[in-house]
Order: structure tokens, then C-alpha cells, then sequence
């Protein structure tokens, strides 16, 4: 009997996580968890591809979790994700049914499978405020004044690193972290990769279809409700440059042509994160997806048979 009890499927932006979730779902009896920092905000709909109808296979409506459980203009963390997996894990686990993860922001899956106890580190808004007027050598003094206990954690390849390194440092030096018990997680996880010219091309196509589809109304919708454009911006790529558009710095071509190259930067990013969690000890399955996307079904499919001890 395998112990398997977590399937993971992976992948960088429009490489179709989605539809293959939805596809073993149904075929295996199972429940979505959605993996995305965005698709979590009510009203971020055509922005984060939050496309719901991937999640229905033929007359059947798959089951999905954390998508549409917050206000747009609130902020959403790891330690809260981390929460909000495991109460939906034991949720479909209580039902007998197969629990999936899927999405493309790798930190929330890492910190599930690493389950890093200091994702539970506060925000310090007033420490960070005074670290962002520091350069990055500053930064990496400041840091190294702490006890090496207290940084062994850091990352000093960024500003936005060390700074969340110094506020991690300078909490514990104050207090104790709380480690919660967990639910032991044994994955299987399934990655998709598209060569890099198809992926620009579905990127672009993707970005067309949202252009024209109401991605710019979309954005002066959660203006009108009160989201501020500091928090639209926070909110990344697609909102970030068609906020640039409306306030008149971009033309729409040249958001077209911008936010086409941000989106497929950001795809090389999500690759360089999901390799450096194979760094860490993760294994990842990792599937070609071409146009015929019966071979990929299959595949993943034949390996869930054998990873879960199915027949």
C-alpha cells in the first residue's frame, strides 16, 4: 500500500497546471488546492487567469480551495497559505478523496514540503520601513551584527532577502517560534515544461485574450471599490503595468509589448525557482507539454497509477 497522500503539479505561468489538475481530479476522485498568491483575492479575476471554468471536466464541477477567499486590497502571506493548506487538506483527506496541489508560486509549495517553521515570522512594517532607506551593503552589515544562530537561515542575494533576514533575526531575538505540529505530507509531485518558444507563444496569446477581454476594466473596477494603486502595484505584473497604462506612462502598445516580456521573465524565474527546490531535495516528475495534451494526461496518469499503487 503506498503512503502517497499529496498529489503536486507544478509548472511556470500558462504551461496548463490547471486543466491537467482538473483532468486527474476527476479521473482519480480528488479536490483542488490552489497554489497561487493571487487567485486567492476576490474581483482579481482575468489578471491572475483565475479561469474557473478549467474546473469543470464534461457535466462534473471539480472541487477547488483558496481561490476567492479575500477581499481584493488585502494581503495575503506564506504562514497564512500554509494555514489555509492544511485545514483544506484534512478537509478532503476526512472525505476520502485525493488532495491536489497545483499553481506556480513556488514559494508557497516549498514551504509546504520543507515546511519552514519561519514562514510564521511577522511582518515588522516599521523595521522594514527604516531597512528600505539602506543600501544592500548596509544591509548585509546590519545583518551580520546579529548572532550567527539568529541569520544561518539568511539569503543575502537581495534587498528584499535580507531585509526579510534582518526582520526574521531581530523577532527571534525577542521571542520564541512556536512549532505546530503538521500532518506528515508524502508527495507526488509533477511538473510541466513547455519548450520556451511555445511558452512565449501561449504567453502572448494568453495576454491578448485578456487585453481584450476586460484586464484593463478589470483593474479601474478595483480602483472604483477603493483598492489603492499601492496595493495594485503590490499585486505584480499584469496590474503593476496596466496601472502604468492608466495613469498615462504607457501607451497600449507598448503595454502589450512590455507586459509580453515581464510575463515571459517571470516564467524563466518560476523554472530557476522549481530547479533550486530540486537543489533541496525535492523530486519533481517533470512532464513535456506540447499541443497534444492526450500524452501528457497519459503520462501523468500512468504515474499516479504507479506512485499511488492504483489499478
Amino acid at each position: 500500500m503506498s503512503e502517497k497522500n499529496l498529489l503536486i503539479i507544478l509548472g511556470a505561468t500558462a504551461s496548463g497546471k490547471t486543466n491537467l489538475a482538473a483532468y486527474l481530479a476527476h479521473r482519480f476522485n480528488g479536490e483542488i488546492i490552489s497554489a497561487d498568491s493571487r487567485q486567492v483575492f476576490r474581483g482579481m479575476d482575468i489578471g491572475t487567469g483565475k479561469d474557473l471554468g478549467e474546473y469543470r471536466v464534461g457535466e462534473i464541477n471539480i472541487p477547488y480551495h483558496l481561490i476567492d477567499i479575500k477581499d481584493a486590497g488585502e494581503r495575503y502571506q506564506v504562514n497564512a497559505f500554509k494555514n489555509d493548506f492544511y485545514q483544506a487538506f484534512e478537509h478532503i483527506k476526512a472525505k476520502n478523496k485525493l488532495p491536489i496541489l497545483c499553481g506556480g508560486t513556488g514559494m508557497y509549495i516549498h514551504s509546504i514540503l520543507q515546511n519552514h517553521e519561519l514562514t510564521a515570522v511577522p511582518v515588522n512594517f516599521d523595521l522594514r520601513q527604516e531597512l528600505q532607506l539602506l543600501s544592500k551593503d548596509d544591509l548585509q552589515k546590519r545583518l551580520n551584527a546579529y548572532p550567527e544562530h539568529l541569520r544561518k537561515h539568511a539569503d543575502y542575494s537581495s534587498l528584499k532577502r535580507l531585509v526579510r533576514a534582518i526582520e526574521i533575526a531581530d523577532f527571534l531575538s525577542y521571542n520564541d517560534l512556536d512549532v505546530e505540529e503538521r500532518a506528515k505530507l508524502v508527495p507526488v509531485v509533477i511538473g510541466l515544461v513547455n519548450k520556451v518558444e511555445i511558452r512565449r507563444k501561449k504567453i502572448i496569446e494568453r495576454l491578448d485574450y485578456r487585453l481584450a477581454n476586460g484586464l484593463i476594466e478589470e483593474v479601474e473596477l478595483l480602483l472604483k471599490k477603493g483598492v489603492s494603486e499601492d496595493m495594485i502595484n503590490f499585486y505584480g505584473l499584469e496590474y503593476k503595468f496596466v496601472m502604468a497604462h492608466l495613469n498615462g506612462t504607457l501607451s497600449l502598445a507598448a503595454l502589450k509589448e512590455r507586459l509580453g516580456v515581464a510575463i515571459c521573465q517571470f516564467a524563466k524565474r518560476q523554472m530557476t525557482f522549481f530547479r533550486k527546490m530540486e537543489k533541496d531535495g525535492v523530486q519533481i516528475n517533470w512532464i513535456t507539454v506540447d499541443d497534444d495534451k492526450r500524452l501528457s494526461k497519459n503520462m501523468a496518469e500512468q504515474l499516479i497509477q504507479h506512485e499511488f499503487d492504483l489499478k
